[in-house]
């Protein structure tokens, strides 16, 4: 009876092991058949949830697409990147691509598909100021982005629309590099740090500083982080973009219609190093 018992144990391993083989067969098969796609990000923010939900949730695979998702610092560098052909696909501020074209660029990059219409980042300060207006930082010294970024740009906006000459009335520090922006200030540089989430939210945990405004809100609706490629690229692959642009609205349709929690849990694998409510407490 014994040896029968072991007999049956050892089929069903057995059949556990070939219906696993077969599983990751058909999955290999499955990503032969995908479209591949190579995308260069500015930065790796919370405040682009519903690329990473499109990414989590299966709807690039859905539409025929595995997309491979690479962070590269700076539109400019991202800008490069889509013309060497190290990545197709550029998201990154839609200014880029207005200097490309201006540059004299054969191949020049177009934008086809946005995903942000307002600043993302938080005006970061040394102290809490419940009352914080935007007159506050006269006199302040602001470690607010690299010249022609978006940024820094979308900063000035809100302090001209606010009367306030960013030359004149106060510090607008544009020399530092927008991934080091984060470790000056820690440093000891500035009384203000222009951050995207997750950082602003972990500086507060932390206590290294207090987010005192939205410039999203200071500013307005702009056309802030939006999707491009070359020209060749999607007169060539016309059908490969619209797929991608399809993913990218139903993850934005997916973020319009959940609650925090749910959207959270399901961009958590893309930040393993910042915790469910520090991104549920980021969809500010």
């Amino acid at each position: 009876m014994k040896k029968i018992i072991g007999w049956v144990i050892v089929l069903i391993a057995l059949l556990a092991l070939a219906c696993t083989l077969i599983f990751e067969n058909n999955k290999k098969d499955d990503n032969k058949n995908l479209t591949k796609v190579s995308v260069g990000e500015v930065t790796h923010s919370i405040f682009y949830a519903p690329q990473y939900i499109a990414k989590s949730l299966g709807y690039f695979e859905d539409e025929g697409l595995d997309v491979e998702i690479t962070t590269i610092a700076g539109a400019d560098k991202v800008t490069a990147a889509v013309l060497s052909g190290d990545v197709q696909i550029g998201f990154c501020g839609s200014e880029a691509t207005i200097y490309i074209y201006n540059g004299g660029e054969k191949d020049y990059l177009k934008t086809f598909a946005g995903l942000t219409n307002k600043d993302g980042s938080f005006l970061v300060g040394r102290k809490k100021e419940d009352n914080f207006k935007i007159s506050d930082l006269k006199g302040k010294h602001v470690i607010a982005g690299r010249v022609g970024g978006m940024p820094v740009m979308n900063f000035e906006w809100a302090l001209r629309n606010n009367d306030i000459d960013p030359n004149k009335d106060l510090n607008t520090d544009t020399s530092i590099e927008f991934a080091s922006m984060q470790g000056a200030f820690l440093s000891g540089v500035g009384d203000y740090v222009s951050l995207f989430e997750p950082n602003a939210s972990e500086m507060e945990q932390q206590g290294l500083g207090y987010v005192v405004a939205s410039i999203g809100e200071l500013a307005g609706d702009i056309p802030y982080t939006a999707y491009n490629a070359k020209k060749s690229f999607i007169e060539e692959n016309k059908d490969t973009v619209q797929k991608f642009t399809n993913a990218i609205a139903k993850g934005l349709k997916y973020v319009d219609t959940h609650s925090s929690k749910e959207i959270a849990k399901n961009r958590l694998e893309f930040f393993p190093d910042t915790t469910l409510t520090t991104i549920e407490k980021c969809n500010r």
